[in-house]
C-alpha cells in the first residue's frame, strides 16, 4: 500500500500496522540555518503494545502473515543500509523498542535536497513515477516549504481492504514536527500550529483523511530573517 508515501518501504514493520488500529506515524525534520539538519521517522504502536505481544505469538491475522522480530529487524537494517547508501545522508541510526513497539530510524543530512534525492530513488525502487511529498529550503529568503500532492492510489488501495482491515486505520495518524533555529514568522496550513518558542510547527492528521484526501500536509513556513 502507498498510503504512507515512502514510509511504505518498511515493508515489515508495516504489516504490524495491518493489525492494530492505534498507531501514528511521526515525521521529525530539524533544520539548521545553513540548511543542514536532521530527519527522524518514528512508528509507535506503544497505545496497541498488549494486543500486539499476543499477534507476535501467532502466524497470521486476517489474512496477513505476522512478521517475527527478525523480519522486523532485517527490514530495520535494509532501511539503514540503502540511507548509508545515499549522498549527503549520514549518521543512519535505528531504534526498535519491541516492549513498547516503537521503530524509528534517523539520519543527519547535508542539505534537505538529499532527502529528496533519497525518497525519489525509494519510491522509483516501488516503481512510482514521483514522490509525492518533497521538501525546500531557501536560507537567503528565511523560508521551508513541505510540498505534498495527495496520491489517489492511496484510496484505490484501501478500498480494496476487507471491512475489517479497513478498521485498523480508525485511529492512526501521522504527525509533522519541523524544528528551526530561527523563530517562524508565520505558517500556511491551517491545522498546524507554531510552538511557544516560535521555533517549531506541529501537524496531526488522522490517516483516514490522507487516504481520503481530506488532509494536505503542505506548508510553507517564514522564518525571521
Amino acid at each position: 500500500m502507498k498510503i504512507l508515501a515512502y514510509l511504505k518501504y518498511t515493508l515489515a514493520v508495516f504489516l504490524l500496522c495491518t493489525i492494530t488500529s492505534c498507531f501514528e506515524v511521526i515525521e521529525e525534520v530539524n533544520l539548521k540555518n545553513d540548511g543542514s539538519g536532521s530527519m527522524i521517522f518514528t512508528l509507535n504502536m506503544s497505545k496497541s503494545k498488549a494486543k500486539l505481544a499476543s499477534i507476535m505469538l501467532l502466524d497470521s491475522v486476517n489474512g496477513f502473515k505476522v512478521p517475527s522480530r527478525k523480519d522486523i529487524q532485517k527490514s530495520l537494517d535494509e532501511i539503514v543500509a540503502e540511507l548509508n547508501k545515499a549522498e549527503g545522508i549520514t549518521n543512519v541510526k535505528e531504534t526498535a523498542d519491541y516492549d513498547n513497539f516503537i521503530f524509528s530510524v534517523s539520519c543527519n543530512f547535508k542539505k534537505i535536497d538529499n532527502i529528496n534525492s533519497m525518497t525519489d530513488d525509494l519510491w522509483r525502487k516501488q516503481k512510482n513515477k514521483t514522490a509525492v511529498s518533497s521538501y525546500l529550503f531557501d536560507a537567503s529568503k528565511g523560508y521551508f516549504k513541505r510540498h505534498y500532492q495527495y496520491d489517489v492510489e492511496a484510496k484505490k488501495q484501501y478500498n480494496k481492504l476487507k471491512s475489517e482491515n479497513k478498521k485498523v486505520f480508525d485511529d492512526a495518524s501521522y504527525t509533522t514536527i519541523y524544528r528551526f533555529d530561527k523563530e517562524i514568522v508565520s505558517q500556511t496550513n491551517g491545522s498546524s500550529k507554531i510552538s511557544k518558542s516560535k521555533k517549531a510547527v506541529m501537524q496531526r492528521v488522522s490517516a483516514l483523511d490522507i487516504i481520503n484526501g481530506k488532509g494536505n500536509l503542505a506548508n510553507t513556513i517564514q522564518l525571521k530573517k
